[in-house]
C-alpha cells in the first residue's frame, strides 16, 4: 500500500479538491442542503474556517485554515465524507471489497490536498476555486453559480460581480 505524505502544519491553509467516485453524478448540487448540513455540524465539533469553496455536480474545491494548534484537515474530511454517505440511501453500486469493508461507493478514496504557501499561492487558489464553474462550463457568468463563494467575495469586495467575464482570463492562469 503507498505511504502517502501529507504536510501537516499546525493552524495552516489548505487548499483541497474531493471527487465523487462517478464523475457522471450530479450528487454534489443535487444534495447540496444535506452537503451544507454536513459541513456545518463537521465545523461545529471540528472548527475551521473556509476560506473559500465552490460545489460542483461531482467534485469540489476548497480552502480551509486550521485552528492555531490543530492539523487535522483528514479528520474532517472522514467525517464530511461519512456523515454525508450515511444520510444518503444505498442505491450507489459498489465492488465486493466495499461490500466486505462495509463501505460506500460514493466518494473517490483520496483527495487531493495542497499546503498553501504563501499569500501569491493562496491568491491563485483562491482564485481558482472561483473561476471552475466557468472552466468547467457550468456557468456562462460567475454570479450565476450558487454553489461558490464567489458572492461572498463579492460581498466583501474582494471581487466585482463580473469578474472574469472578459476573454483575458485563461483557465491555466491561477491555482493547480
Amino acid at each position: 500500500m503507498p505511504n502517502y505524505r501529507r504536510a501537516c502544519v499546525r493552524g495552516a491553509t489548505y487548499f483541497f479538491t474531493v471527487n465523487l467516485r462517478d464523475r457522471k453524478s450530479d450528487l454534489l448540487i443535487r444534495e447540496i442542503d444535506l452537503l451544507r448540513d454536513t459541513v456545518r455540524a463537521t465545523r461545529a465539533r471540528h472548527p475551521f474556517h473556509i476560506d473559500a469553496w465552490v460545489v460542483l455536480p461531482e467534485h469540489m474545491h476548497c480552502m480551509w485554515t486550521l485552528p492555531p494548534n490543530d492539523h487535522e484537515f483528514a479528520l474532517r474530511w472522514k467525517v464530511i465524507k461519512q456523515t454525508f454517505s450515511k444520510r444518503l440511501p444505498k442505491t450507489e453500486p459498489r465492488t465486493g471489497c466495499q461490500l466486505n469493508r462495509r463501505e460506500r461507493g460514493i466518494w473517490q478514496r483520496r483527495y487531493w490536498e495542497h499546503l498553501i504557501r504563501d499569500p501569491r499561492d493562496y491568491q491563485l487558489h483562491f482564485d481558482y476555486i472561483h473561476y471552475n464553474p466557468l472552466k468547467h462550463k457550468h456557468a456562462q457568468r460567475l454570479a450565476d453559480w450558487p454553489y461558490s463563494s464567489f458572492h461572498r467575495a463579492v460581498a466583501m469586495g474582494i471581487y466585482s460581480e463580473d469578474w472574469c467575464a472578459s476573454p483575458t482570463h485563461e483557465q491555466g492562469s491561477f491555482g493547480e
